[in-house]
């Protein structure tokens, strides 16, 4: 049986996912849109095939540590800045139309090493994003990173046309993050009173 919590959490994690997997293709698109088409396609392959590594490899860890005390607070006060960062992201998206992103094309490795540093951070806040929101319902877990691995994978184009298009994805997205974050600093803060 289904229960609201579990409904409350499927659709969190599907705007969590919309609004921090979309970042990650989208920043993989435009490193690689830089060189040639055959490099390009290199780029793409090595850029998600590290950032799907890498969620795998959070995700272990960070189910594991989020059931330490002290490492939800932790967890959580992460969260609230990555929702400041993609709060200045929104307001600045509605001011300018195109992000500053430096690419060095110089050399195939260097694009690879730029996609996989973005990869890092990206990967680490959604996984963060995720299991926060799952609270140790691991099918709901699961759900999110292969949502996650997907849409980045293959609607990378769709979901951003859709934060610029409907605005509400993105605020409703940051909105769910927020929650995530500060019910995690809560259920932290709960049992050391």
């Amino acid at each position: 049986m289904i229960t609201i919590e579990e409904v409350i959490i499927f659709f969190e994690i599907i705007l969590i996912d919309l609004v921090l997997a979309g970042d990650n293709a989208i920043i993989i698109g435009m490193v690689a849109s830089q060189f040639k088409d055959d490099l390009r396609k290199k780029i793409i392959f090595w850029g998600i095939g590290a950032a799907v590594i890498l969620r795998i490899f959070f995700t272990l860890i960070a189910t594991f540590l989020l059931q330490i005390n002290g490492l939800k607070l932790i967890g959580g006060l992460i969260l609230l800045y990555i929702v400041y960062k993609l709060y200045k992201d929104i307001v600045a998206t509605e001011k300018s139309s195109k992000p500053d992103i430096k690419v060095d094309n110089s050399s195939i490795y260097k694009a690879i090493w730029t996609v996989i540093i973005a990869d890092v951070s990206m990967s680490l806040d959604n996984v963060l994003g995720v299991a926060g929101a799952a609270k140790g319902h691991y099918y709901l877990l699961i759900f999110g990173l292969a949502l996650s691995i997907a849409l980045m994978a293959f609607a990378a184009n769709l979901v951003a046309r859709w934060i610029k298009t409907y605005k509400w994805i993105g605020w409703a997205g940051l909105i769910a993050i927020l929650v995530v974050a500060l019910d995690l600093i809560y259920s932290d803060i709960k049992v050391f009173i």
